[in-house]
């Protein structure tokens, strides 16, 4: 094949794609290799992919190619999630505009346009992830609403139904009422408001005497059944036993006491809401206060509340400010800050409501997923940080609210034979529904037509936490073959934000139903930024479209410039200029590759000294950087990884490698070296390939013509060998010695092409194995080791050895003495000024150990400096 002047990610990267597909490379099948498992993090099936999308799943292709690399089974399942609250509300906005309302339909009839919608979006983020280079097995595409899925779902509500988990009870919810549906209180954000306090005065029954109490929901007196007051409280001890009045509805409630009420806090005084306040609702039961619901399930008031009945809360909370305070029952408003709970999804403030829901009991189910991960160490997160986030939230567990007042999503299978609220049985199917109710009432004559389905879907989570199992049939069928074979997985790579969601519960089913864990480790990566720290989103109009990206700077430069900056947990400060980075990175590689092709061979030739020196310093520091690479692998530093693999490519094998091997201006280049140039180079493009598997794979035909078995997505793996760290430190010290003649070229406008002879007093007695390099790269016709410095020469040090280059007539002697001089006197002077500061006790004493520190470093460097001046001035005169 011709070798393109320029790399063209655009017209490779589609070709490659549909090569690796056409011969099946991502699928697995149980075998006798081990198995290496990952399952995705399911998007939501309406979703997009956005920058969080494009990190995560870089992430999780570069573990599974390095797998697949490294001789394991890799399995990646894809799949996405039905996101029954985000979903539900798509579609419903879809219809509305449409001009038809969710409640003039059927159930069915709105599934109908759930699954339309669905069928027509569903698919689209995983398209998407392929754009990226996603290596996912595609086989095993999962949806959390497939069949079998579903049918795991309800067949997992039911056990834990009859291991008698699972319970319906009467309960303060958090409601959603954007949404008309529970949220767990995972699913609830706080946010600190302004806003306000008002003070309303509720008349004593009987009296002329006032109580003032303080809320920051007047529009929730219609629900008051009662004031509290401490019975320490000596303010209010005349007030025991008597009644007050609640403004504007007239309700005459009991005036109760209760320890609870805190002395210090506002009046004193408490105005007691059960039906809207988790505390209230304690007290109410307490005291058997009346509970009176005030609010219809979309937050607006019902008939309790009068005259503003089928208002929004928040336009009655300013109407009734005003009516209050006309009648003389607002004392005052004051600015006040406090927490307001947030739906996750919709973003609507949260109401406390009481309502009959499903919940799992925590307690017990919870024990083993503490114990894996904060104290046996079974499953690792990565930073470790983030166990005290996971100790906090699960050792703070309350029951699992899993009942949502949706209809896309697993219907519960909970079917009622009569009116009362236990008069239910809990089955697979209606059939064995019925079967169960026949046997619960004794009534042989029911027929299915008499039961009737909870109307409530799951919670989406009660769906996905055993997505690892049900991914393989393990819920359904615990001893399939590949459940079995690709059980437990091997990496999760997740959001923090989502540990509690998803990560927690996984793991305590995974206990629950297999036993063990489901995963080992848990890389946790951070969220994307803007270049300002700001959490990237479509309202801010500062997250890029990540396709847009990938036009731009094509999907290995973009997967290159996310994972630079992308260590585990920490956010990351998303620039373009990262993925023009990568960009560049692939032009480079191209570039080096081009220069290796374009030599020509010779078989005759014998191989210099000093391309055999550069091959064997190379090998080793391949091998180096191979174990640094696999150390940063093991401890999830996927970041340190590609960086050390990043500088082994640019700077060793570009910038230093290249240079040693290649050959003259027109000359040919041995055969022996020439070989082992292509077989470094395919060494770097195997450590390359997970995080630039386009480019690799392309460059890996190019070298030679490969059947799909030798492609390099199966490849292996280099191997570790043992290496000579010696041969490594010796060549670092050959480098500086290079850049020394170098910088003594520049400076005195010595061109490359003129020879320099190069005398070398050794006084470190450092190997002379590199010299046929130094004399290479520094265009040195003669290299010579003497005893005595060297007169009329041009000099600088490394370490303690001393190098000396002799004046030729190209250069003005008494010039170079002059510029020497004044480079002396300014050092000189600077030397001056840092002494003087470090000699001045009041800087010492007061400023910080760094910068005190700095100083000592500028004293250091300048010592060196003016030794070095002196010295080339002696040797010049």
């Amino acid at each position: 094949m011709a070798i393109p002047a320029q790399f063209d990610a655009k017209t490779i990267e589609n070709k490659w794609y549909d090569y690796w597909m056409k011969n099946n490379y991502f699928h697995s099948e149980p075998d006798h290799r081990t198995p290496y498992t990952i399952v995705i993090p399911p998007p939501n099936v309406t979703g997009v992919l956005h920058m969080g999308h494009m990190l995560n799943n870089t992430i999780q292709d570069v573990l599974i190619r390095r797998a697949r690399l490294k001789g394991f089974n890799a399995c990646w399942v894809p799949g996405t999630d039905h996101a029954s609250i985000a979903t539900e509300a798509k579609v419903v906005a879809k219809l509305k505009a449409e001009g038809i309302n969710k409640n003039d339909l059927t159930r069915e009839e709105f599934l109908k346009h759930a699954w339309e919608w669905t069928d027509k979006y569903g698919g689209t983020i995983l398209e998407q992830l392929k754009k990226l280079g996603a290596s996912c097995d595609w086989e095993r595409t999962k949806f959390t609403m497939d069949p079998d899925m579903s049918a795991s779902v309800i067949k997992s509500f039911v056990d834990l139904y009859n291991k008698g988990l699972i319970y319906r009870g009467y309960r303060m919810v958090n409601w959603d009422p954007e949404a008309k549906t529970t949220l767990s209180d995972e699913e609830v954000i706080y946010e600190e408001q302004q806003g306000k306090l008002f003070f309303l005065k509720y008349k004593i029954e009987g009296s002329e005497e006032f109580l003032t109490v303080a809320t920051t929901r007047p529009e929730t007196i219609f629900g008051d059944t009662a004031i509290c007051i401490n019975p320490n409280d000596e303010r209010f001890t005349h007030l025991k036993g008597k009644k007050a009045i609640v403004p504007i509805c007239g309700r005459v409630i009991p005036i109760i006491e209760d320890e609870y009420v805190d002395v210090e806090f506002g009046t004193g005084c408490l105005k007691v809401t059960p039906a809207h306040d988790m505390n209230d609702k304690t007290l109410g039961e307490k005291h058997n206060l009346e509970i009176v619901d005030i609010f219809n399930e979309d937050a607006t008031l019902n008939s309790f509340g009068l005259h503003y009945q089928g208002k929004d809360r928040f336009v009655v909370r300013t109407e009734i400010a005003k009516e209050l305070e006309e009648n003389g029952a607002l004392a005052k408003t004051e600015i006040h800050l406090n927490k307001v709970g947030t739906s996750e999804r919709t973003k609507a403030v949260i109401e406390p409501r009481l309502s009959d829901q499903w919940f799992l009991k925590m307690e017990d189910l919870v024990k083993p997923a503490i114990k894996s991960v904060l104290e046996d160490g079974d499953i690792k997160l990565h930073p470790a940080r983030f166990n005290n986030t996971y100790a906090h939230w699960l050792n703070n567990i309350r029951d699992w609210n899993i009942s949502r007042q949706l209809w896309w999503g697993q219907q519960i299978p909970a079917y009622y034979y009569g009116d009362g609220k236990e008069d239910f049985v809990v089955a697979e199917t209606i059939e064995e529904a019925l079967a169960l109710a026949k046997e619960k009432t004794s009534n042989s004559q029911l027929q299915t037509s008499d039961l009737k389905q909870d109307v409530d879907a799951l919670d989406t989570w009660f769906s996905s936490w055993l997505w690892p199992m049900s991914v393989f049939g393990g819920i359904m069928d615990p001893e399939s073959s590949d459940y079995k074979y690709y059980y437990p997985t091997n990496d999760l790579v997740t959001g923090p934000d989502i540990l509690f969601f998803w990560v927690a519960r996984m793991i305590i089913a995974g206990y629950e139903y297999a036993g063990e864990k489901p995963f080992t480790n848990v890389y946790l990566t951070g969220l994307v930024r803007d270049k300002q720290r700001r959490k990237m989103s479509k309202s801010l109009g500062n997250s890029p479209d990540p396709l847009d990206l990938i036009e731009k700077f094509g999907a290995d430069g973009v997967r290159v410039g996310l994972l630079l900056s992308a260590s585990a947990g920490n956010d990351i400060m998303f620039d373009e200029e990262l993925c023009n980075q990568g960009k560049g990175f692939s032009n480079k590689i191209w570039n080096a590759f081009k220069l290796i092709k374009g030599w020509e061979v010779s078989e005759t030739i014998p191989q210099p000294e000093s391309s055999k020196v550069a091959i064997e310093w190379y090998e080793a520091k391949l091998q180096q950087t191979l174990v640094e690479i696999e150390d940063n692998f093991e401890k999830y530093r996927i970041s340190d990884a590609l960086m050390g693999i990043y500088k082994l490519v640019w700077d060793d094998f570009c910038s230093w490698f290249l240079e040693m091997i290649k050959p003259a201006y027109q000359q040919p280049i041995d055969k022996a070296t020439f070989d082992k140039a292509i077989e470094m180079l395919e060494n770097n493009l195997k450590l390359l390939h997970p995080f630039m598997p386009f480019l690799t794979e392309e460059i890996w035909h190019h070298i030679a013509e490969r059947t799909p078995e030798e492609a390099l997505i199966v490849s292996t793996w280099p191997e570790m060998k043992a290496f000579d760290s010696k041969l490594i430190q010796n060549f670092d010290f050959a480098a500086e010695v290079i850049s020394g003649i170098r910088t003594i070229r520049k400076d005195k406008n010595i061109p490359f092409k003129d020879i320099i002879e190069l005398k070398v007093m050794n006084n470190d007695k450092v190997t002379t194995y590199f010299d046929a390099v130094i004399t290479k790269l520094g265009n040195v016709s003669d290299l010579e080791y003497v005893s005595e410095k060297v007169d009329s020469a041009l000099s600088f040090r490394v370490k303690s050895n001393e190098y000396f280059i002799p004046i030729t007539g190209n250069i003005n002697i008494e010039e170079e003495i002059e510029k020497l001089n004044a480079e002396l006197v300014y050092i000189k002077g600077f030397l001056k000024s840092v002494q003087a500061k470090l000699s001045n006790e009041k800087f010492v004493a007061g400023a910080p150990e760094k910068v005190i520190a700095n100083e000592r470093q500028k004293e250091a460097d300048a010592l060196a400096k003016i030794e070095t001046l002196e010295q080339s001035l002696l040797s010049l005169k």
